[in-house]
């Protein structure tokens, strides 16, 4: 797929805003997934019906933070470590019989939506899956979740969208210029998320460097970026050795500090992990390179559930993608565009939103 047969952001922007639907996907590459969307605050049965016999996915509803909390939901599943953060399916508390229908599901996601909306206007099971998007969007994770609150938002609307992803007729996800395909047959408008990740750092920025140092290292000497996490309060860090070359593939490594890992030293025994000394002594030897450590916290018992069983520690794909965002920023600001990634193969969604294009998995022996 191309970028140039995607309309102009401010299309899209404007078909939102006026209640329409349009196709989200992924990015411009041949195995891209989709989802149709539309302002939950604006859905009406024929979109719902729209949804559910036309793209075939689950209806859900990507909602912020601030509106889980408002709505007092909890999440579905006790694990946070899950890809998707759905909370308790829900149901508007009145006006719906069975809930399944179409117009129910509609009603549904306008009062989950609705500006005055209050814990007691909704009950718990229903037919609609609220799924939590990460703070700050698409900046943060580049996920379906992320941009289907982000463009309701972006559009003037509530940051809260009804979608579902699009299931070609074996029931498996539909990919790549079907995608467009079927946003032409419909009369859609289409946008990617590469091209929302893009639009957003043109835009506005999630990420501010407050500091910089140098750092004598058994490696060498770094050089040390501090970033100021604003929607998190986190600081992150970019350790920089040399000068990276936008133009040529440069070591990186991008991870959180786990006390397993880069303080004991040791993880799954079956997945051999790049820790913290490992990479650096990689990056060292290379004589140029970046390791970015990004603060993200370990809970009291995501600790503990690690040291009781290392086996199943949390493999490396489900953090990069959730890390992705935040990372990939941090990249860009230091130069690093092109990249040898020390990591197990992960396969990195939107990232050529960020211009940064991955060359090479490089895994740990």
């Amino acid at each position: 797929m191309s970028a140039t047969t995607l309309p102009p952001m401010a299309d899209v922007l404007a078909a939102l805003a006026a209640g329409q639907r349009v196709l989200v996907i992924e990015d411009e590459t041949d195995e891209a997934t989709g989802c149709v969307l539309v302002a939950a605050e604006r859905a009406s049965e024929a979109d719902v019906n729209f949804m559910a016999a036309e793209a075939r996915g689950l209806v859900c509803m990507a909602i912020t933070e601030a509106r889980r909390a408002l709505l007092q939901l909890p999440p579905m599943a006790a694990n946070h470590r899950q890809r998707e953060r759905y909370t308790v399916s829900i149901e508007a508390a009145s006006g719906v019989s069975t809930g399944i229908s179409a117009a129910d599901r509609a009603l549904t996601l306008r009062v989950a939506a609705a500006a005055r909306a209050q814990p007691h206007d909704l009950v718990q099971p229903g037919h609609i899956f609220p799924v939590v998007a990460q703070p700050d969007g698409v900046l943060r994770r580049a996920g379906f979740a992320e941009a289907c609150s982000d463009l309701p938002a972006l559009a003037g609307r509530v940051a809260a969208g009804a979608y579902a992803m699009l299931l070609d007729d074996d029931g498996d996800l539909l990919r790549g210029p079907a995608l467009l395909a079927f946003a032409r047959h419909h009369g859609l408008p289409a946008v990617s998320i590469s091209g929302l990740i893009h639009h957003r750092l043109l835009t506005e920025s999630a990420l501010c460097r407050t500091h910089s140092t140098e750092l004598a290292t058994p490696y060498g000497c770094f050089t040390v970026h501090a970033y100021h996490d604003a929607p998190v309060d986190a600081l992150h860090l970019a350790l920089v050795l040399g000068q990276p070359d936008p133009q040529r593939p440069v070591l990186t490594r991008v991870q959180a500090v786990e006390m397993q890992r880069d303080v004991l030293g040791f993880g799954a025994p079956a997945l051999p992990a790049w820790n913290l000394e490992r990479s650096l002594a990689r990056i060292g030897a290379e004589g140029c390179g970046v390791l970015v450590l990004l603060d993200e916290r370990e809970s009291p018992q995501q600790r503990l559930e690690r040291l009781a069983a290392p086996a199943a520690a949390t493999p490396a794909p489900a953090f990069a993608q959730r890390a992705l965002g935040v990372g990939a920023q941090i990249l860009r600001d230091v130069g690093a565009h092109r990249l040898r990634l020390l990591s197990h193969p992960v396969p990195y969604r939107a990232v050529t939103g960020f211009d940064l294009e991955v060359t090479e998995f490089v895994p740990p022996c």
